[in-house]
């Protein structure tokens, strides 16, 4: 199949999150299955290697109420059956540092510009006579594609393909005024509850995409599930629960050439389910890192945006009652203010115990999977979750809460891979953590756990094949 794959991000060219690690490994995944893919995002002022972007002679032209806008199309030659192109644009992509918004909030022309990204990535497959039989958008910066797709390139080649479109996390839903009706050239005829991009009198740019796509799937068969109730839904879960025939979950896979501990560079020595010695210089250098004293209690470690949606709060709630124990706690991370003074606080008052790193480090990222004996993830909700995969697959236990794609990849009980807690309340974590620390008192035990994490098959070959049988059923009708 021909599959034109449309993000406002991809790693590793442009990242802030999880849909960056995705539209960098799916299509990638697909490519390898043997299908034709093309992958469109801006070209950001910060895009990373772009000395490996070149042009391809062709240009976008698009005519919007607000004005004329028109930029080259860039690309980067991945493999024989993969490209990226970016559409370039300096107005709203080249001046300005920051993918949706700088230290001062969300940039106020972010319909425009991803309104520019939907129109122009089918424009684009025009451009090149790339007619695809699958058009995949992702989250709301490309609600408008379907939209696009359905009611404005219906008299092309394009009007054949079948659109998917992907909510990594519905709490996103790219909310606007509904004066960019008429800024972007939307018939009113389209903002109506019912049937169309209305939402309590705003525009709902990722309303467009559930309500035109003609298959809609999400990260994790668990977050299908909860999307469609009240509590996780965003008041969208009536129009999820109306078209649930058309919603599919496929978990996320995870890099297992970056994350694999028998290779990575990052470690100080390598290592594998039969042989976890290695793990335990990991230990060492990991507590040295943080300047951390050397103690054979147990380490628990964190790498994550320090946010609301991570249970963070909860975290720092449960930790001084933690720390009666023996244990460790490192973090790795930056966010919300509130929550890093949290942190700050926290290891202050246990100096010997605690230990921060407020910012991203890949390096320590991975020496944090590797050292620590159990990760945390006491998610408020979790649509997949990535680091939980690392950690298993290094042979770190998760402890983490009972909600999304964290339910479809760790197993908890006897004979499971790691622990699980279901409330979301302070006792509901501490009690997790006395059951890490009675797990890490039983060494036998503990290496069982370890080793049925790390013979764990989290790579996107499962994941691709999902999604290529979806693309194949919409194709066949």
């Amino acid at each position: 199949m021909k599959i034109l794959f449309i993000s406002s991000e991809v790693a590793p060219f442009s990242k802030t999150g999880g849909l960056g690690d995705v539209a960098g490994a799916l299509p990638a995944a697909l490519a390898a299955l043997g299908h034709d893919v093309k992958v469109v995002t801006p070209r950001y002022r910060d895009v990373k290697e772009a000395r490996r972007l070149s042009p391809t002679g062709h240009s976008l032209q698009l005519r919007f109420p607000f004005g004329e806008q028109q930029g080259p199309i860039l690309s980067a030659r991945l493999s024989e059956r993969l490209e990226v192109l970016f559409l370039e644009n300096a107005a709203f992509y080249g001046d300005r540092h920051g993918l949706y918004g700088d230290a001062f909030g969300e940039f106020g022309d972010n319909a425009r510009r991803f309104a520019y990204l939907s129109v122009g990535a089918l424009q684009a497959a025009q451009r090149l006579g790339f007619v695809p039989d699958i058009v995949h958008a992702n989250d709301w910066q490309t609600g408008l594609v379907p939209v696009a797709l359905r009611r404005g390139f219906q008299a092309t080649a394009l009007a054949r393909a079948k659109s998917v479109f992907t909510i990594h996390n519905l709490a996103y839903q790219g909310l606007f005024s509904k004066h960019v009706m008429e800024d972007l050239g939307l018939p009113w005829e389209l903002f109506t509850a019912d049937g169309g991009l209305e939402f309590h009198d705003t525009v709902n740019l990722l309303k467009g995409g559930l309500v035109f796509a003609d298959a809609l799937t999400t990260v994790s068969p668990t977050y299908a599930r909860e999307i469609q109730t009240p509590e996780q839904g965003y008041g969208l879960d009536g129009l999820l629960r109306h078209r649930a025939h058309r919603l599919t979950g496929i978990l996320n896979g995870i890099d297992t050439h970056e994350w694999n501990p028998v290779t990575d560079p990052y470690l100080p020595a390598r290592y594998s389910a039969r042989e976890l010695d290695g793990k335990d210089r990991c230990k060492r250098e990991l507590l040295a890192r943080f300047g951390l004293p050397w103690s054979d209690a147990p380490v628990f470690g964190i790498v994550s945006r320090l946010a609301w949606q991570k249970g963070v709060d909860l975290l720092l709630e449960a930790l001084p009652v933690a720390l009666q124990a023996d244990l460790r706690f490192v973090a790795v991370g930056s966010g919300e203010a509130p929550l890093e003074d949290g942190l700050r606080a926290l290891q202050a008052r246990f100096p010997q115990q605690v230990a921060i790193h407020l910012g991203f480090d890949t390096a320590l990222s991975h020496l944090v999977e590797a050292g620590s004996d159990f990760f945390l993830m006491p998610s408020r909700y979790e649509p997949c979750g990535l680091n939980q995969m690392y950690s298993l697959r290094y042979g770190t236990v998760p402890v983490v809460r009972a909600t999304g794609g964290l339910v479809d990849t760790v197993e908890g009980g006897l004979g499971g891979n790691g622990i699980l807690f279901e409330a979301f309340h302070k006792a509901a974590l501490v009690a997790a953590f006395r059951r890490a620390l009675a797990l890490y008192a039983d060494p036998p035990r503990l290496t069982e756990f370890r080793r049925r994490g790390m013979d764990k098959d989290f790579s996107w070959d499962a994941s691709a094949s999902r999604y290529v049988a979806l693309y194949q059923s919409l194709v066949s009708g």
